[in-house]
């Protein structure tokens, strides 16, 4: 594996301008790009990092020289973004869209298009085995957004954090479920569900990871890909440039030292407040996956967002059909549940975290509630706690640790983990 091109900065310290351009410079030299058509590839909002300063310095570097630049936001199945969204995202104004990027074509991934989908090849049942460790044999057909074959090569641009479904985001998840098909999306969301979030987040070469980079081998175009690792303090902790595989490599490495948070003790209360990126309980549902393995016995995890409103646009029937259970409720009940697309049920799961299913009951380790606008009657329905937004003032949680109170006032990004964790977090 090649060495990836990388600038890491101090303790303390974000990279500068000027080392990202460096970065960019050794990665991408003009003269190689001269009548190229490039395809970047970028998270959608719900994703902390400087995306702009990639992308306009890419751009800089060699928008000027190519036949297209053009952007791909990978959205997964969440919703398309508008154009002012994306230039948002981008960190451009209108008007600088306009006058400097008007050649930029912007795109939103379809992940339930067929007609945007193209067939790449199919994980072999035995393939499938494999990687999972025997937890699964099946075919996977793997598809993708067709647009990436339209260009000379694809960029990925995107951060690395500790991920729910394949341990550390980044590199190939760009791609997969990033702009990939439901078939692939929906097996490996799953997948991740059945060895379960504290099995798997925070952690580099997880069964999922292998699927993600197996399916990514095979998208046969020139790829590249800058990974970000992002400080709390939202500076540029590192930035790695080279292959998805290699990037992503040594950019996990630096986010599992800065982006997990160790405590000696669990909490009975966790007061887990959702930022505005996370619109609706689908994406706000990393505020529990993030604080899970802190999460005591017994104890209740609300996450708190006064501006959510939605369960889910895309997925919202399927999940008030089913609503939020643990792992062995589907997994035990099978033939009922077995045609639910299965990325559904594994947002499920994660949401509710770990429980048993025993003789038709049901017992989850923990209370999850929600604070928000989704109303009390839905809550009910779906399987999950309510409390009223306006009853909970933050600062009457603040400053409790040592009572067994957490309050994060932006959660979903870092992880929280015991420095001695349970079994059912991977300890002895």
């Amino acid at each position: 594996m090649q060495e990836p091109v990388s600038q890491v900065a101090g303790p303390g310290r974000g990279l500068t301008t000027t080392q990202v351009a460096e970065v960019v410079s050794r990665t991408c030299p003009p003269a190689q790009y001269k009548g190229k058509r490039v395809l970047l590839i970028v998270p959608d909002g719900t994703r902390t990092a400087p995306v702009g300063l990639l992308f306009q310095t890419l751009h800089r570097q060699i928008g000027s020289v190519t036949k297209a630049f053009d952007v791909l936001i990978a959205l997964g199945t969440h919703q398309p973004m508008s154009e002012e969204a994306i230039c948002g995202r981008l960190e451009i104004s209108a008007k600088q869209r306009r006058e400097n990027y008007g050649a930029v074509k912007f795109f939103n991934h379809s992940w339930d298009n067929p007609a945007e989908l193209k067939l790449v090849g199919t994980l072999t049942a035995e393939e499938v085995s494999l990687v999972t460790d025997g937890l699964f044999s099946m075919d996977v057909p793997v598809e993708i957004n067709r647009k990436v074959f339209d260009y000379d090569q694809v960029i990925i641009v995107g951060p690395v954090f500790p991920h729910e479904v394949v341990g550390c985001s980044g590199g190939n998840k760009y791609l997969f479920p990033g702009v990939g098909g439901p078939q692939i999306l929906n097996f490996f969301h799953w997948l991740g569900a059945v060895v379960t979030n504290p099995m798997i987040i925070g952690n580099k070469w997880t069964p999922v990871r292998k699927v993600v980079d197996r399916a990514g081998a095979m998208v046969k175009v020139d790829k590249l890909c800058f990974c970000m690792v992002v400080a709390p303090n939202k500076e540029l902790a590192g930035l790695f440039a080279g292959t998805p595989e290699a990037a992503w490599d040594k950019a996990s490495d630096l986010s599992r030292q800065i982006h997990i948070t160790f405590k000696d003790k669990p909490y009975h209360t966790i007061i887990s407040c959702a930022p505005p990126m996370y619109d609706e309980l689908w994406t706000a549902g990393k505020c529990m996956y993030k604080l899970e393995p802190v999460l005591a016995d017994g104890g209740e995890l609300v996450i708190y967002g006064p501006h959510l409103s939605e369960v889910c646009i895309s997925h919202g029937k399927h999940i008030e059909e089913i609503g939020y259970h643990c792992r062995d409720y589907f997994l035990k009940q099978w033939d009922k549940f077995k045609d639910v697309p299965w990325g559904v049920l594994a947002h499920s799961t994660h949401v509710r975290g770990i429980g048993t299913f025993e003789n038709g009951v049901e017992r989850c380790r923990a209370d999850v509630t929600l604070a928000t606008l989704i109303p009390k009657e839905t809550c009910k329905r779906i399987n999950l706690g309510y409390r009223e937004p306006k009853s909970i003032r933050l600062e009457e949680f603040a400053n409790r640790e040592d009572e067994g109170v957490l309050l994060v006032p932006k959660a979903g990004e870092m992880l929280f983990q015991l420095k001695t964790p349970p079994k059912w977090a991977g300890g002895a």
